[in-house]
């Protein structure tokens, strides 16, 4: 239940599973009191380091299965699959007329990959799986054709024959009245037992056709394989004894269970990063820092998002190559983290990423084949990074990492070691500033308004160089930097949106029909939430609306002011729209009729909160030790910190270690560091 007060206690377990390591945080509830651990993911089998993971932190705190009464999970299989390009083999059922909107698409070149021409990519579903069937729908919704069953009848059948696993169905203005595809869909069950079906009015019904059916096509691209793993992972959950519902993570920062997204996959598909961007601002509101850019950097990549006071949605993402136009987090990510590959490019240039040595072999360091230098081996050659991970657990090789170093970078550059080092930190601290910069400035914000949060197994290592290259004062290192994604998910609502396109012009005469159609969605989601059994003291439901000046092309969403469609709803919401466009874009035209396009409705359940842990009081604290580090200035004699022997209070200056478990933060010369009441690191950096 959503109160945690049945059998099973208050104990909730988070697991992060990341390309290179899986973060497990289990929580009581009731006093605060947590334990971590940190297992090796398993790419062939990612529910196994979900169970070992579980097993493991369980045995750490020795409490048991049984006393578990939640399991939440962020997880990159729809992501990966996504990227991979590795999904099932899917067919489309659209209206007569649509059969090429996928291959169609948008006539955009995205300038990046090629300044004159550009090569689309291969769609998730081919056009030789897609079949049409005679039906359509005017944009209001008034029927213009009957749907022939015949032709769903025919479709099934070539369906079969193709061998396809799962069906899209997608028909034109089915946003305005899914009579058309559910009907569509019934007969398709009824034809093809045991295939799995996917309706567009129920993964995104809103207009645009290609963003529709490519949403569509992607969850049903990636239903079967999300699917095995939620039952995979539940499968190992009863084998464990543990008997906790399980909640995943969901792209627009809420929870759903199990089921929910094994029909509905593709809601996943940024669901790790989304725990950490929801991780950070519960602590950041705790710590009092509502204005965060988060810097979450892992073995294989680095997400960046804004915070202020809340993150920031956008219907307008995109996982790899393909437009994703569901509700998230807006979260950029690029392809540098501790295993980012260096290299030198034909051409002479040092390069660090996106190729990555995942976690095998991993870096060069780890010993496990890998040969290839990457921005772990980097760090650990300068003495920045200790010679020794997780506790002790991972040995370091520091001599394989500097002739790896030295062979492929240096000597093709013509420098010495430790210039080379500092040059590939450097390329990738750059490539993740100029990430920033894209949430940031060109979303309107000044990035020296904001504090950086890094987290991740590599983010407080990288932070104080980012952090000088934006400007930027203030760092907040979290008490758990590795495991903050997992901590997320202890953060994070139960969630789900429902949405609708009305295109209705401001101003209106009569504002019944945009009240009857909030209402509506309104209904839905506390249908929604009855459903999932959320008490109401813990429910909320927010709207938005996404408008746009008459003629424009695209929507800004603003929050609706209150849950009431009138007219002085309407008005401060029209008001919201010229604030918003003006921060953007410098302007507002208050004098063009603005277009309410699309509606949606946020359902959130809150799940009972942990109890906070306060960090012990400073004591007489002292160096563990002290390690070479190779500073600009030359060879230095570093000290290294403890963080669990850091009160609250604890000054550390800069340079300096400080080591924990789940992660190692890096303080430059010149940065201090004050451990705040809840065990965060407030790092304050120079000016200049």
């Amino acid at each position: 239940m959503m109160d945690g007060t049945d059998d099973r206690g208050t104990l909730s377990v988070a697991v992060d599973a990341g390309g290179t390591f899986t973060d497990i945080v289990l929580v009581d509830r009731a006093s605060g009191q947590r334990w971590q651990a940190k297992v090796s993911s398993t790419p062939d089998d990612r529910s196994r380091a979900f169970a070992e993971g579980i097993a493991q932190v369980l045995s750490i705190a020795g409490r048991s299965p049984a006393e578990v009464s939640h399991v939440l999970h962020g997880t990159t299989v729809a992501t990966n699959v996504i990227l991979e390009q590795k999904g099932a083999k899917a067919g489309l059922l659209t209206t007569a007329g649509l059969r090429h909107v996928l291959e169609i698409g948008r006539h955009d070149i995205p300038r990046h990959a090629n300044l004159y021409a550009w090569q689309k990519p291969r769609r998730p579903i081919p056009p030789e799986h897609v079949r049409e069937a005679r039906e359509r729908l005017a944009a209001g919704g008034a029927v213009v054709e009957a749907l022939v069953e015949q032709d769903v009848r025919d479709a099934a059948a070539e369906f079969r024959r193709l061998g396809v696993e799962v069906v899209a169905v997608c028909f034109l203005h089915s946003y305005a009245d899914p009579t058309h595809e559910r009907r569509a869909g019934a007969i398709l069950a009824e034809e093809l037992p045991g295939i799995p079906i996917t309706l567009s009015s129920e993964v995104l019904p809103v207009f645009r056709e290609y963003e529709r059916s490519m949403a569509t096509a992607l969850n049903a691209y990636v239903m079967p394989a999300v699917a095995t793993y939620v039952r995979r992972i539940e499968d190992r959950l009863k084998a464990g004894g543990i008997a906790a519902p399980l909640l995943l993570m969901k792209s627009s920062g809420g929870v759903i269970r199990g089921e929910g997204a094994a029909r509905q996959p593709v809601q996943t598909a940024l669901s790790g990063p989304a725990a950490g961007v929801v991780g950070a601002r519960a602590l950041g509101l705790r710590a009092g820092h509502p204005k965060l850019i988060t810097l979450d950097v892992g073995g294989t990549s680095a997400d960046i998002s804004l915070i202020d006071g809340e993150p920031r949605l956008t219907s307008e993402g995109k996982v790899g190559d393909w437009p994703l136009s569901l509700p998230m987090i807006d979260i950029h990510t690029i392809g540098a983290g501790g295993g980012s590959i260096a290299r030198v490019s034909p051409e002479g240039a040092l390069l660090v990423g996106p190729a990555s040595a995942g976690a095998m072999p991993g870096p060069v360091a780890y010993g496990r084949g890998g040969v290839e230098p990457t921005l772990t081996d980097a760090n650990l050659v300068l003495g920045r990074l200790p010679p020794s991970l997780l506790d002790g657990a991972i040995t370091l090789d520091v001599d394989a990492a500097a002739r790896a170093i030295e062979t492929r970078i240096a000597k093709p550059l013509g420098m010495d070691l430790h210039a080379a080092a500092r040059g590939i930190i450097a390329v990738a601290d750059n490539a993740m500033a100029g990430a920033i910069r894209v949430v940031s400035v060109q979303r309107g914000h000044d990035p020296v308004d904001f504090a950086l949060l890094p987290f991740g197994g590599a983010g407080p290592l990288q932070a104080g160089a980012i952090a000088r290259l934006l400007g930027m004062r203030r760092i907040l290192v979290p008490a758990s930097p590795g495991v903050l994604s997992a901590e997320g998910l202890l953060a994070a609502p139960l969630r789900n949106e429902f949405s609708r396109t009305v295109m209705m012009r401001a101003p209106i005469a009569d504002p019944a029909p945009l009240a009857a159609a909030f209402g509506a969605l309104d209904a839905e989601a506390a249908a929604w939430l009855e459903a999932e059994a959320v008490p109401a003291s813990a429910r909320e439901i927010r709207w938005r609306a996404g408008m746009r000046y008459m003629h424009q092309g695209f929507e800004l969403y603003v929050d609706w002011p209150g849950r009431a469609a009138d007219d002085s709803g309407l008005d401060e919401a029209i008001n919201r729209f010229h604030a918003e466009h003006e921060r953007l874009y410098t302007f507002a035209q208050r004098d063009t009729p603005v277009e309410i396009v699309t509606l949606e409705v946020a359902a959130l359940g809150t799940l009972p909160g942990p109890a906070a842990e306060a960090a012990p009081a400073a004591g007489p604290g002292a160096p563990s030790t002290h390690l070479p580090v190779h500073l600009e200035t030359g060879l230095a004699r570093v000290p290294v910190w403890r963080r669990d022997a850091l009160g609250a209070g604890a000054t550390v200056l800069g340079p300096a270690i400080i080591v924990q478990m789940d992660a190692t933060t890096y303080l430059h010369p010149g940065d201090s560091a004050v451990m705040d009441a809840f065990g965060n690191l407030v790092v304050e950096v120079p000016a200049g």
